[in-house]
């Protein structure tokens, strides 16, 4: 079983490289920026929370962000290449 810091470690890495690989879609700029800027923010909370030890409420913002990165692409907000390995698009 991993434990919370290898679960964070590991979510940390893949949404931080999801984070960088989201293209936003013009027709969809507006709802596009607003899922990108809550991802960003969550994001930037859960490194803010793993600096200080909290690792289980790092972990559940990390995992908020991850989840606004694949609900814009899903929904067609995000150009990401159909890759299903950082996200969740087939």
């Amino acid at each position: 079983m991993q434990s919370i810091e290898q679960k964070l470690q590991k979510y940390l890495e893949l949404t931080s490289k999801a984070l960088k690989k989201v293209k936003i879609i013009e027709e969809h700029k507006k709802q596009a920026e607003d899922f990108l800027d809550l991802a960003q923010r969550y994001f930037d909370d859960a490194r803010y929370f793993e600096k200080k030890g909290d690792l289980l409420n790092a972990y559940g913002a990390v995992v908020y962000a991850h989840a606004f990165l694949d609900a814009g692409a899903r929904l067609g907000f995000f150009d990401v290449g159909k890759d299903n390995e950082l996200f969740m698009v087939d």
